[in-house]
């Protein structure tokens, strides 16, 4: 009984050091898992991708918990990464998964959760679209601003877009839905543009190690992805004045942004390449391969609904099928989450058997 009473004093502090250095980003987790869920479902695989819908709730409720555990016990961590250029926009991901799950449990006809996971996005993005930025150009640090953008800022793209692609999902969408989805893609796009100027700077600019270049830089490809989904989503609405007069615009940037994303994706691969084979920076799991997922599977979702709007069958047939490469990524990056829980808890219960085992061996000496 002493030595359970010892391991389990043992967790709550390894619990509350988890919680305290908590990624901003995790999110991405959720999005990861309910983009891949939305792919493989319209793929005909209803109970897989209820599987995937299970456990994009569990991971939202979770998250929930230990972020308002972090916020209310670790204030100050959680506000010196508001205010840190490297992580402050990686907090977008609650809007993006919030949005994300929303328009997943909209194909499955709950457009209650899916209208108030909405309120929640947008209620978050207006704190974090105009609070972010403020606290970023009133900061008072060492380094400039512009020293640490790097991937984690095009998630504001993601997250403006996403408000969009769940505000077209739900049923016989008002006047005002529409209006928001349209404005929205609009910001987003114009946000795309200025993102990608100032991480192109900062990565011409200042110097940058391998160890930085890391699996956030593929959001670059994946707001290309979500922008084109929002857009297709627009396009495929029904018949009203606004969309009406959007209508060649959207198509055509949708067009530029699948190309440019495309494009894209080889040159991320050939970075990942050269940052472990060639300067050996070492492969192991970081929260951030989530969003590594999230693009891949944005991709083949938004493919397949630009194909849909444009009525061009082999993007479709492209999406539908690339759901399943999707699927395989998700599930590397899941074994490896779940190996590096694992690892740390083996180790541990490994120890305390050693130190139960010594105090055995003494109390008999």
């Amino acid at each position: 009984m002493a030595a359970r009473d010892g391991s389990l004093a043992g967790r709550r502090p390894a619990v509350g050091a988890g919680i305290r250095t908590l990624n901003p980003g995790y999110f991405a987790l959720v999005m990861a898992t309910g983009i891949v869920s939305r792919a493989v479902a319209a793929d005909k695989s209803a109970r897989l991708s209820g599987i995937l819908l299970g456990l994009t709730i569990a991971f939202y409720a979770a998250l929930v918990v230990a972020y308002g555990w972090r916020l209310i016990g670790y204030r100050r961590e959680f506000l010196a990464d508001l205010a840190d250029p490297r992580k402050a926009f990686a907090f977008f991901t609650f809007v993006a998964a919030s949005d994300v799950l929303g328009s997943r449990l909209a194909a499955d006809g709950h457009s209650w959760a899916t209208a108030a996971l909405l309120v929640v996005a947008i209620l978050a993005w207006l704190v974090l679209t105009y609070g972010v930025p403020l606290l970023l150009i009133n900061r008072h640090g060492t380094q400039p601003v512009l020293a640490g953008a790097n991937g984690t800022w095009f998630v504001w793209v993601v997250g403006t877009q996403s408000i969009a692609v769940s505000a077209t999902v739900l049923p016989s969408p008002s006047a005002a839905l529409v209006a928001l989805s349209v404005a929205c893609w609009s910001v987003g796009v114009v946000l795309y543009v200025v993102v990608t100027i100032l991480v192109v700077i900062r990565l011409l600019q200042y110097p940058i190690q391998s160890a930085e270049l890391t699996p956030a830089y593929w959001v670059f490809m994946g707001a290309t992805a979500i922008s084109v989904l929002a857009g297709a989503q627009i396009l495929l609405l029904p018949a009203d004045p606004l969309v009406a007069a959007m209508r060649p615009v959207l198509a055509g940037i949708c067009v530029i942004l699948w190309a440019f994303g495309t494009w894209l994706i080889p040159f991320l691969l050939i970075v990942g390449v050269w940052r472990h084979l060639i300067r050996r920076v070492k492969l192991s799991y970081e929260p951030g391969f989530w969003s590594i997922v999230f693009p891949v599977g944005m991709y083949g979702v938004a493919s397949r609904e630009l194909g849909k709007a444009l009525h061009v069958s082999w993007l479709v047939t492209l999406g539908s099928d690339e759901a399943w490469l999707a699927l395989a990524v998700w599930a590397v990056v899941f074994l490896a989450m779940l190996g590096s829980f694992l690892g740390p808890l083996r180790s541990r219960a490994r120890r305390t058997a050693e130190v139960t085992g010594a105090g055995v061996d003494g109390r008999s000496g």
